[in-house]
């Protein structure tokens, strides 16, 4: 009997069935390289039969931590919490600083500098307790270059004003600016770091001599290396990594670099070391700017602005914009020197030195007081503000001013003189 061309199809079919199974079966095999493959994932293991002779206790140890090849990715970390910033229109406090005595057995030890060093310095110890005490109290610090803000009015003149800062919620705002961080000669000796350098981890840090002679490397003996390390320890002082102001002058160079001109001394030797100042300063000041520092002027020769001609006024300013604005880089913000005002009396005119200096693209004036003051100028685009200052003659005499920050009692360090009394 013919085979229908039905039945040839079921052979066909039943032909085919048959060669599948066998290529399943070839395919359960323990050779099968698949199961050997390092870039099996976990989870494809789970659903891959395990060999007959694998332990079962096996299969269930997890990987050593050095094997990655079949672990699960690691669970997500927790999300901290999101920080909540607030709009602030309050007072924002401001408090400056000297550079800090590193050995205060040097400073403090009777010569013709010592009643100076008491009423303008602090030691290192009151330094890091009131970092402590202001952190304790709620601040944060801020860039005094974000507090005002120039705009134009109606009449399309160029002013001033106060901006809103956003905030953590509880934080107050705080702007710490530093005075005179050139490291003058006159310190040498007396208890003071001299440098500022670059480490091999690419910080700051300072060098210097303790009191036996001894080369120091440190971080713990200057005003920017220990705000440095303690905003790194406690990065909610900071707002956004702001760090302070660093006012400089510039007749002894800057940061403890000899990078001033000299007209008296103009040989190859004078010339060839202050270039190599200059080239070694540069990556410093890039540095500090890096990290969130940023700097002022303090005027050239730390001159007293009170009775300072106009013609002194300028070449003191030309002076410094030309050997240190260059190194700097441009900044709105004039510290005075000893706090005395442009023209005398900035508060109530607005003089020719004052108009120069604004010409010239400063926009911030800051002088000292002894609690917050600010006026932003009418006529012309300009604040003026005071500091209050934070050094010897304060913790002696004005605990109660300073309470909002630090308590004296607490931070004054018993290596100063009891012969300069104290109110408390």
């Amino acid at each position: 009997m013919p085979i229908s061309k039905r039945t040839k199809k079921l052979a066909a079919v039943i032909a085919c069935l048959l060669f599948v199974i066998v290529c399943i079966a070839a395919c359960g095999k323990d050779d099968d390289p698949d199961l050997n493959d390092p870039l099996l994932t976990s989870s494809d293991a789970a659903d891959t039969p395990e060999p007959a002779d694998t332990p079962p206790e096996e299969t269930a140890r997890p990987p050593e931590p050095s094997d990655t090849s079949s672990s699960a990715p690691p669970s997500p970390s927790p999300s901290a919490p999101e920080l909540v910033l607030v709009p602030y229109d309050g007072v924002v406090e401001h408090l400056f600083f000297h550079e800090v005595i590193a050995y205060p057995e040097l400073a403090f030890n009777g010569n013709a500098m010592e009643k100076g060093y008491d009423d303008n310095m602090v030691t290192v110890s009151e330094y890091n307790k009131m970092l402590e005490s202001m952190y304790a109290n709620g601040y944060i610090l801020v860039d005094m270059n974000d507090v005002w803000s120039e705009y134009s009015n109606d009449d399309w003149q160029r002013r001033m004003k106060k901006n809103t800062l956003m905030l953590p919620e509880g934080k107050k705002p705080l702007i710490l600016s530093f005075d005179d961080i050139s490291f003058y000669e006159y310190m040498r000796g007396d208890g003071f770091m001299e440098k500022l350098i670059i480490g091999e981890d690419g910080d700051i840090w300072a060098t210097g001599y303790d009191p036996a002679g001894n080369l120091v490397v440190s971080q713990d003996y200057t005003v920017v290396t220990i705000l440095d390390k303690f905003i790194k320890e406690h990065p909610d002082f900071s707002l956004g990594g702001v760090k302070g102001c660093i006012a400089l002058t510039g007749y002894e160079g800057i940061l403890g670099y000899r990078t001033q001109y000299d007209k008296n001394d103009d040989s190859n030797e004078f010339r060839l070391n202050r270039m190599k100042e200059i080239a070694l300063v540069r990556p410093v000041i890039q540095r500090l700017k890096e990290t969130g520092w940023y700097f002022a002027t303090h005027s050239y020769g730390h001159i007293n602005l009170h009775n300072a001609s106009l013609n002194g006024v300028m070449n003191d300013a030309q002076r410094w914009l030309d050997e240190v604005g260059s190194l700097v880089g441009e900044t709105k913000l004039f510290i005075y020197p000893f706090g005395s005002r442009l023209d005398g009396d900035d508060v109530n005119k607005t003089g020719p030195a004052f108009k120069y200096y604004q010409e010239l693209g400063f926009r911030i004036f800051a002088s000292v007081g002894i609690e917050p003051y600010v006026k932003i100028k009418s006529d012309i685009a300009a604040v003026i503000c005071d500091r209050m200052h934070a050094d010897g003659i304060t913790l002696r005499k004005s605990r109660d001013s300073y309470m909002k920050f630090y308590d004296a009692k607490e931070v004054f360090d018993p290596m100063r003189k009891d012969k300069y009394g104290k109110s408390w």
